[in-house]
């Protein structure tokens, strides 16, 4: 009996005590969450994180960036056949706060920008702090970081390190140094990670993607980087200069619409505000939310005496009711004023950084509300001189959220959903079926919003809802009509030349064959040569004026669309002078072409009728 009493009381074996873990545990045993899921993503990510906070720290101080990057492979990796990257970034930003440094490279969601409804590329405070755990991971030491604000006399150098056990950033080496920032600002932060991984330097996947993407959205940046060089080359430092001096204005935040939340993210949003009373937090807390939406939930039956409780001592049920009537109250849509736009100016010099191109057209949508959230898209469109392209090749594709390249998982993305939904068979471009474009282009399309929902942590992939989809096509159509507009113009300059390269070619053959049978003198073939003028330089001559007319007409139309709906409606010509110059030169040339033609007595135009007139003529 006792030996069944202690079976009973024994603990089984297979019972474990639970534990909890922090969340750098969490994200240090899940870093392919945050993209660290491969050797070429870990190189690609960490630098994209330094990077952002370097261009999100200076444009909040209203500091014109100046970015330095250095990738460097430097040895043999610890994982199996990888290398040991040395990426070092240096800004000219208002540098970092000594007692923050850990918090901003070493902690897990801190962040002075988390759940503040703002169109910065950072928001939750996690990428920087995993790029310093794997670099923990995979060489045994943090990030180094020197940093100066403009209050300090020297600046500080230390390593930060993360304290997986307990989510906090641990400091190092901590010494004052003597540093100047990137061009002698007397400010500003470099970090320097050594990370195992693989560089991967072309490919929509590649650093000069990223590095190309970063300063096409970004006309203000200037950005200095050295790369590994391929082969025996040695490292060369390029430069990209800043094409604008305009430092983008940040929006001031806003707050969530009550449209968009669930019922346990309603109740946790209450919990940031403090001791408040209900009607109060939905007032301060929420967009769209007043006295009047305050009075329109006590007519639809919650009790005034909820609103004047305070939030902590508030029921679930309370919580429950309001969140249930709020849904079915016809709110406004939120306000678009919080989202930040490149701009049609500086988005069409910037583009031009992209290489050698001859058409490019920019389109701004005016900001609008998809889910309930303000959503802003931008769509740029360049055709590229180089057409050594294989023909059957797909265009290259730029997506971009929030002014971040977007460079995996792009199948699933909103911005690609929407490129293959467009017919661009009917705009002059070649398309297989539901997939995208191919030809010479880029297609750049940018999502800006506070609150851009994203498929997963490492932010690689916009979700693709129905009336974002919509909106981003809406904006590619207009893109598309442009194009279409220019590829028109063009096939009418290409017909003239044609008809006058006929004249060039035939014509003194016709003149010379029919003197010869008519043993004209020379007086007569001169006469004969200005008779040809008239009756078959006609057709040169019309297709001619068809094309100023089309110019005209196009100019027209430029105008009055400008003055009606405002700059996003601009034709490609319109807009973008510089990049039709040459179209232009090219037609002035043909046009002087066709004058010199005609007066040396060329023409192009053969037929029943113009021989017999010919005939008479010489005769």
């Amino acid at each position: 009996m006792a030996k069944k009493a202690d079976a009973k009381t024994a603990t089984p074996k297979n019972s474990q005590k639970i534990t909890t873990s922090s969340t750098a545990e969490y994200f240090s045993k899940n870093l392919q969450q945050v993209g660290f899921s491969s050797q070429t993503k870990a190189v690609l990510t960490t630098l994209k994180e330094a990077v952002d906070n370097a261009l999100d720290a200076c444009e909040e101080s209203g500091i014109l960036p100046e970015v330095a990057i250095w990738v460097d492979k430097v040895g043999t990796g610890s994982l199996k056949n990888s290398d040991q990257i040395k990426i070092r970034v240096e800004d000219n930003g208002p540098g970092i706060d000594p007692d923050d440094v850990p918090k901003v490279f070493g902690e897990y969601l801190a962040s002075s920008k988390f759940g503040r409804g703002r169109c910065s590329r950072g928001q939750q405070g996690i990428g920087i702090s995993a790029a310093t755990t794997w670099a923990q991971l995979t060489s045994a030491t943090g990030a180094r970081v020197i940093t100066k604000t403009k209050n300090m006399r020297k600046a500080q150098e230390c390593v930060v390190e993360v304290d997986i056990k307990n989510n906090r950033g641990v400091v190092k080496d901590k010494q004052s140094v003597e540093w100047e920032a990137k061009h002698g600002a007397p400010h500003g932060t470099s970090v320097e990670f050594l990370i195992d991984g693989r560089i991967q330097l072309n490919g929509e996947a590649g650093l000069l993607s990223y590095l190309t993407g970063t300063s096409l959205v970004n006309p203000h940046l200037t950005m200095h980087y050295t790369l590994p060089p391929t082969g025996d080359e040695k490292p060369k430092a390029i430069t990209i200069e800043r094409v604008t001096k305009e430092v983008p204005s940040i929006p001031e935040a806003t707050e969530p619409h009550p449209h968009t939340m669930k019922l346990g993210e309603f109740i946790a949003h209450s919990h940031l505000f403090g001791r408040v009373t209900v009607g109060a937090w939905l007032k301060k807390g929420f967009s769209r939310v007043n006295e009047g939406t305050i009075k329109e939930l006590i007519g639809a039956g919650i009790k005034r005496a909820v609103f004047e409780r305070s939030v902590d001592s508030a029921q679930e049920g309370d919580f429950k009711d309001i969140y249930v009537a709020l849904q079915n109250l016809q709110l406004m849509a939120p306000s678009t004023k919080s989202v930040l736009s490149i701009g049609e100016d500086s988005l069409s010099k910037s583009i031009k950084r992209l290489g050698s191109i001859d058409f490019f057209a920019v389109v701004t949508r005016k900001p609008t509300i998809c889910d309930f959230k303000p959503v802003q898209v931008e769509v740029a469109m360049a055709r590229l001189e180089d057409r050594s392209i294989e023909a059957d090749a797909s265009v290259q594709v730029l997506r971009f959220a929030n002014r971040v390249p977007l460079q995996f998982d792009k199948a699933a993305c909103a911005m690609v959903q929407a490129i293959n939904s467009v017919n661009w068979r009917a705009y002059g471009l070649v398309q297989p079926k539901d997939s995208l474009p191919q030809g010479p282009y880029i297609l750049a399309v940018s999502v800006v919003s506070p609150f851009i929902k994203f498929k997963n942590a490492s932010k690689e992939t916009v979700d693709a809802s129905d009336e974002l989809v919509e909106e981003i096509r809406r904006a590619l159509i207009q893109g598309g009509q442009r194009l279409s507009k220019h590829i028109r113009r063009e096939s009418k300059a290409d017909e003239l030349e044609e008809k006058l390269k006929h004249i060039e070619q035939f014509c003194p053959i016709l003149v010379d064959g029919l003197c010869r049978i008519t043993e004209a003198s020379p007086a007569r073939k001169k006469k004969a040569e200005e008779g040809l003028v008239k009756l078959l330089g006609r057709d040169a001559r019309a297709t001619e004026q068809e094309l100023k007319e089309a110019h005209q007409i196009l100019e027209a139309q430029v105008a009055k669309t400008a003055g009606a709906d405002g700059p996003s409606e601009l034709d490609a010509d319109a807009e973008l002078p510089s990049s039709d110059e040459p179209r232009k030169k090219a037609k002035a040339e043909k046009a002087t072409k066709a004058t010199k033609a005609t007066k040396a007595g060329k023409a192009g135009k053969t037929g029943k009728s113009g021989k017999k007139e010919t005939a008479a003529a010489i005769a």
